[in-house]
């Protein structure tokens, strides 16, 4: 299949920013590293080789980023608001840099976000927040509520970037409608702590009429072979 590195210096950022591209054509997936992960991750992981017969058909192309999480919900010596200014680049970054070059590379007109535990808290705060823009979320084993890394702090632009507040609070219909086209997917253990939080967000969608699939997996499934099958089952990467 397909690989190539890619780097550019992002104006949303300020600074270099890196990813693989793996495959040729097919749905666009766009998918985001774990807590403090690197663009690499996925690839060292093996999930590229998970994934290969997907790839290799044709049927999506793999779009791995960078992730800031550093400089951002982790970076615990500053300010809240700071660091969740710092999240709201990233988001631009991913949504005004990586999403066109990769309709460029690709112009397939169906894009996937993904990740696996801290990067489907990425993949659900942008999919969500523009629903017009992504036609399938895939939250894996997913933080849904980013509150608990503020220590209470709050203001609009935690609120704009926090699923499980924005969602209940959408009422605007042309919104609702294109949340209501989306393909959402919350796969999560049940016995992983972060269960609770995917059953909020859960019905908090079908509250608003937007139809989920929440699939609750046997024991933690919070780890890298899950997340394996987890993307071969909702991406279609097997045979």
């Amino acid at each position: 299949m397909r690989r190539e590195y890619h780097r550019w210096w992002s104006p949303s950022l300020h600074r270099d920013m890196e990813l693989l591209e793996f495959g040729h054509g097919g749905a666009r997936v766009v998918a985001f590293p774990t807590s403090r992960g690197r663009f690499f991750e996925w690839e060292d992981r093996g999930m590229p080789r998970a994934l290969a017969h997907g790839l290799t058909h044709g049927w999506f192309h793999l779009v791995c980023v960078d992730g800031v999480d550093a400089e951002s919900w982790y970076a615990y010596h500053a300010h809240p608001g700071a660091r969740a200014w710092r999240h709201e680049q990233y988001t631009n970054y991913v949504m005004n840099e990586v999403l066109p070059w990769a309709r460029w590379r690709n112009g397939h007109p169906y894009t996937v976000f993904t990740g696996a535990s801290f990067g489907a808290f990425h993949a659900l705060s942008m999919g969500l927040r523009f629903p017009d823009r992504v036609n399938r979320v895939l939250a894996m084993s997913g933080l849904t509520d980013i509150k608990t890394f503020l220590g209470g702090y709050h203001n609009e632009t935690v609120y704009l970037q926090n699923p499980v507040d924005f969602i209940p609070n959408e009422h605007d219909s042309w919104r609702l409608d294109r949340l209501r086209e989306q393909s959402i997917i919350l796969a999560v253990g049940r016995d992983d702590k972060l269960l609770h939080q995917n059953r909020e967000l859960s019905g908090k969608l079908w509250g608003k009429g937007v139809g989920n699939a929440l699939r609750e997996w046997d024991g933690f499934a919070h780890d890298w072979p899950v997340w394996h099958d987890m993307a071969r089952m909702y991406l279609g990467g097997s045979d």
